[in-house]
C-alpha cells in the first residue's frame, strides 16, 4: 500500500505521459433526454475511444510509467474485456509483450479484440478460479509486471483524464455521474471534478445485482459479494478497491442502483434516439437518469459513457 495520497497531481502527470496516444473523445448532447429529465446533459463518449472504452487511458498511463527494464519483461493483466483491450493496445504501441487473463464467459467481441491487438489470452472460470491469483502466478513464474484493472494510482490517474477533458470542454457542471465497478474510473474522475469545482455533486451508478460499492458505502468499509450476475460485465467485481474506496468515500455523495431492464432501456435510448452503441456498463448512469433516480433537477450534468463494446447477440435482445 502506498503511503502517499492520490491527488490531482497524479492526474496531470498521467495526462503528460499519455499525450496524444489516446483519443480526445467527443461530448454529445440530447435534447430529448434534456426534456425528459429536466436537466442539461453532456455525455463524454468513451465508446469512441481506442479499444472502445476508457480503459486504454489507464493502461497507457501505467505502461508509460514503467522503466525500460520493466517494459522488456512484459506485462500481465486480468480483465473481463475492456481493461484487457486497453492494456493490449498500450502494450502494442509501446512494443511490450502482454498476457491477459480473461474469464471464459467474457464477451466474445472483447476476447477476439484483445487477441487481435497482439496479446496472449489465458482463459479461466470466474466462478471456480481467482483471476488475480492466476495473474500473480504468471507474473512470478514468467517475470511479468502486473497491471491491475483499477487499484493502482497510475490506473486511476489515467482514467481521470476522461473527466479532465469533459470539464475543460463543458464549464459549470453541477453533477457528474459515472459507472462504478472496482472504482478506478469514478475515483479518478471524482478527484478531477472536485479540483475543478469543489461544490460539484458526484454519484456512482451500479447494477442492483452488482452492488458491492453501494453496500460498502452503507457499511462504511469494503464489502465483498459473490460474483454478480448482470449484463453489465464491466461491473462484475466483487469489492471496490483498497485504494479506490477511500477516494470514493471522500468525494462521492452516493451510489445509485439500476435494474437490468433499466440498463437495457438506456441502451435502447442510445441506439435508437442518439444512434450510438453503448455497452451495458456504459449505460448505467443514463439508466439512473431515465428512471428518475438521480436526486436533481434543472442541473448541468456530465455523464461518462465508459464504453461501447457489445456482442451482436446482446444487441439483438434489446
Amino acid at each position: 500500500m502506498p503511503t502517499e495520497t492520490f491527488s490531482f497531481e497524479h492526474i496531470l502527470a498521467a495526462r503528460e505521459r499519455i499525450g496524444s496516444r489516446v483519443h480526445r473523445t467527443p461530448v454529445l448532447t440530447s435534447q430529448t433526454l434534456n426534456a425528459r429529465t429536466g436537466n442539461e446533459i453532456f455525455f463524454k463518449c468513451e465508446n469512441f475511444q481506442r479499444g472502445g472504452s476508457f480503459k486504454v487511458r489507464g493502461g497507457m498511463s501505467c505502461l508509460t510509467s514503467l522503466s525500460p527494464a520493466e517494459q522488456a519483461r512484459g506485462v500481465v493483466a486480468f480483465s473481463s474485456g475492456n481493461h484487457a483491450q486497453g492494456v493490449a493496445i498500450a502494450a502494442r504501441d509501446l512494443g511490450i509483450k502482454a498476457t491477459i487473463v480473461m474469464p471464459h464467459d467474457a464477451p466474445r467481441s472483447k476476447v477476439e479484440a484483445t487477441a487481435h491487438y497482439g496479446a496472449e489470452v489465458i482463459s479461466y472460470d470466474r466462478v471456480r478460479e481467482d483471476r488475480e491469483a492466476i495473474a500473480r502466478e504468471l507474473a512470478e513464474t514468467r517475470g511479468l509486471v502486473l497491471v491491475p484493472p483499477f487499484d493502482d494510482f497510475r490506473i486511476m490517474a489515467g482514467q481521470a483524464t476522461a473527466a479532465l477533458e469533459l470539464l475543460e470542454e463543458v464549464e459549470n457542471l453541477d453533477v457528474l455521474l459515472a459507472p462504478v465497478g472496482g472504482g478506478g474510473l469514478l475515483s479518478g474522475c471524482s478527484v478531477a471534478a472536485k479540483q475543478k469545482n469543489p461544490r460539484m455533486h458526484i454519484y456512482g451508478v451500479e447494477a442492483e445485482t452488482a452492488n458491492d460499492t453501494f453496500l460498502s458505502f452503507q457499511k462504511g468499509e469494503r464489502v465483498t459479494i459473490p460474483v454478480p450476475e448482470t449484463i453489465a460485465d464491466g461491473m462484475r467485481t466483487q469489492a471496490p478497491g483498497e485504494l479506490t474506496f477511500p477516494v470514493l468515500q471522500q468525494h462521492v455523495e452516493g451510489i445509485l442502483l439500476v435494474t437490468e431492464e433499466e440498463i437495457r432501456a438506456a441502451m435502447r435510448f442510445f441506439l435508437y434516439r442518439m444512434k450510438i452503441l453503448v455497452e451495458p456498463t456504459g449505460a448505467v448512469a443514463t439508466a439512473a437518469l431515465l428512471a428518475h433516480k438521480v436526486p436533481c433537477s434543472g442541473k448541468r450534468i456530465g455523464i461518462i459513457i465508459s464504453g461501447g463494446n457489445v456482442d451482436a447477440d446482446l444487441v439483438t435482445t434489446l
